[in-house]
């Protein structure tokens, strides 16, 4: 009888010590807030190649089409027998805020994306939450029109899902990664 009333006083650290047992809107906001705001960029290859036709051949076409009227860039295209071979160089007259990229190439700052809210649904996945939230593309540079060339459907201003994903910890809920492209600038 004593075990009895014992029991729930023994339980009753362990199940503290496994912390909340939901995660809250607010918690969920807090956490994606402070990745934000992330510098949109586009990148350019130095070169690429791509089969003739494919998807990648269109997109690189369009990069092309995009950076020669820009006038930042020189871009040289050559067939390869069923693939073609594009290759990217910076013009002396390229805007300084275009800056060589780690894997090579350039990367051109184009906007931001900033934090717009968490969305209510939270769902349960096999290895923890899942929470959508949207983001809002703001403050173009003049490099934007590039951006806007390949992403004819994007405007400033529009919001865009993300999803972040959580997984249960001791203590609590823990973000685990989002599916955000782009990274907060140093």
């Amino acid at each position: 009888m004593r075990l009895h009333r014992l029991l729930p006083l023994l339980l009753l650290p362990a199940l503290l010590a496994c912390g909340p047992g939901k995660l809250s809107r607010r918690e969920a906001e807090n956490d994606i807030r402070q990745d934000y705001p992330v510098q949109v960029t586009v990148r350019v290859p130095a070169q690429a190649r791509a089969a003739k036709g494919s998807p990648e051949d269109a997109r690189l076409a369009a990069l092309q089409g995009a950076l020669v009227r820009s006038g930042w860039f020189t871009v040289a295209r050559a067939p390869e027998g069923d693939f073609e071979r594009f290759r990217f160089d910076l013009a002396p007259s390229a805007p300084k805020a275009i800056h060589a990229a780690a894997a090579g190439g350039f990367e051109l700052p184009v906007a931001e994306a900033e934090f717009v809210r968490v969305l209510p649904q939270l769902e349960t996945t096999t290895d923890g939450l899942r929470v959508t939230y949207l983001i809002r593309l703001v403050r173009p540079t003049p490099l934007f029109p590039v951006f806007q060339e390949l992403h004819p459907d994007v405007r400033v201003g529009e919001t865009k899902e993300r999803h972040a994903s959580y997984r249960k910890d001791r203590r609590g809920w823990v973000l685990a990664e989002t599916d955000e492209a782009f990274r907060k600038q140093p």
